[in-house]
């Protein structure tokens, strides 16, 4: 009886890999690299002064201050140029790609395999956050080192980064990964990895809000729950979802952003939480909020419009050479009936 027991379990546990691993579309990875690719590109000065804001703690005079979003805007322009707007912009689209891909294709592969390969079946709130939250942990562990890189290049202040050690001075993203690797080891590259762990809990209620509300939309309006919506409708969504995910999880950000600061050494989690709650107060860990909602509600408005008409068309033209070559196939075995038959009627 055990060893049945055991058996099916088995059988069960491999049915599952395998609806898995066939429903791992590439259509999704490069559908989610496009979205994560252009919103990044369009929005990443708001996301270098979010960074900015999130670690000045009002320790380091080291450390530019700036009374508010326009003001850290002139300040940079005028010390840094165009370009300081535009630090840690390589790592940031890398990163955001990757992620943005990575994230997409995992979460379709899991939510599907949830649905048994039925993606009009509707799953329910807390199965979206669990096939979120599985997909943000194989992407945070796959782009962690990414993020502390773009996040060490966004503090790089111009001439102050003479001060300094050589070691945590960097030219570009690769001389940046290469230094951490060298004098900090693999630590050094996922810093920020546990609070970035609980982050997942960001994409989790994202997505799960994002994924209901299309659902009831298409149900309140009787259609399928996988159908294609007009783009006003998709950006509505993702803006709605994403300023509630944002709002809910942002401390962690801040957190995460300290532990990944070249200029300051924290002991790990707890002492970065305390050290902000004494100095600062809660208002400490909603720092760069702002700046943060006015980045990433667009930022993840485009994303996912862009994920969802290029996803689509990339699913139509697959669709079609799958219609395509099926026609081939048939007209290829119809060929020799036709054959056969002319045969028939010249010996008749």
């Amino acid at each position: 009886m055990a060893k049945t027991n055991s058996s099916l379990g088995m059988s069960n546990a491999s049915t599952r890999v395998a609806i898995f691993l066939s429903n791992m579309r590439y259509e999704h990875l490069i559908a989610g690299i496009s979205g994560g690719v252009a919103s990044t590109l369009i929005l990443h000065p708001l996301d270098l002064i979010k960074i900015r804001f999130a670690v000045s703690d009002g320790q380091l005079s080291i450390r530019p201050q700036y009374s508010g979003l326009y003001d850290a805007i002139c300040s940079i322009t005028r010390s840094e140029g165009v370009r300081g707007l535009y630090r840690g912009v390589a790592p940031n689209v890398c990163g955001a790609g990757c992620a943005w891909g990575s994230y997409f294709f995992f979460y379709n592969a899991i939510k599907v395999e949830m649905q048994s390969g039925d993606s009009t079946i509707a799953l329910s709130p807390a199965k979206h956050m669990l096939a979120a939250a599985e997909a943000g942990v194989a992407t945070q562990i796959l782009t962690n080192p990414i993020w502390v890189v773009k996040t060490r290049l966004c503090l790089q202040y111009g001439p102050e980064t003479v001060h300094l050690s050589e070691e945590k001075r960097y030219k570009g993203m690769v001389d940046a990964l290469v230094k951490m690797y060298r004098y900090e080891g693999i630590r050094g590259l996922y810093k920020g990895f546990v609070p970035g762990i609980f982050g997942v809990s960001h994409g989790a209620l994202q997505f799960m809000a994002y994924e209901e509300m299309k659902n009831s939309y298409n149900s309140y309006r009787n259609l399928p729950i996988d159908t294609k919506l007009a783009t006003s409708e998709y950006l509505s969504f993702a803006a709605l979802s994403k300023l509630f995910a944002a709002t809910a999880t942002y401390p962690y950000q801040v957190v995460r952003a300290r532990l990944q600061d070249q200029y300051r050494d924290y002991k790990g989690v707890m002492d970065v939480i305390s050290q902000t709650w004494r100095r600062e107060g809660v208002r400490g860990f909603y720092k760069g909020l702002l700046p943060n909602l006015l980045r990433v509600t667009p930022a993840t408005a485009l994303t996912f419009v862009v994920y969802e008409n290029v996803s689509y068309a990339l699913k139509s033209l697959s669709s079609g050479q799958k219609n395509h070559s099926a026609e081939g196939e048939d007209r290829t075995l119809s060929k020799p009936n036709e054959t056969q038959s002319s045969s028939v009627t010249t010996k008749i």
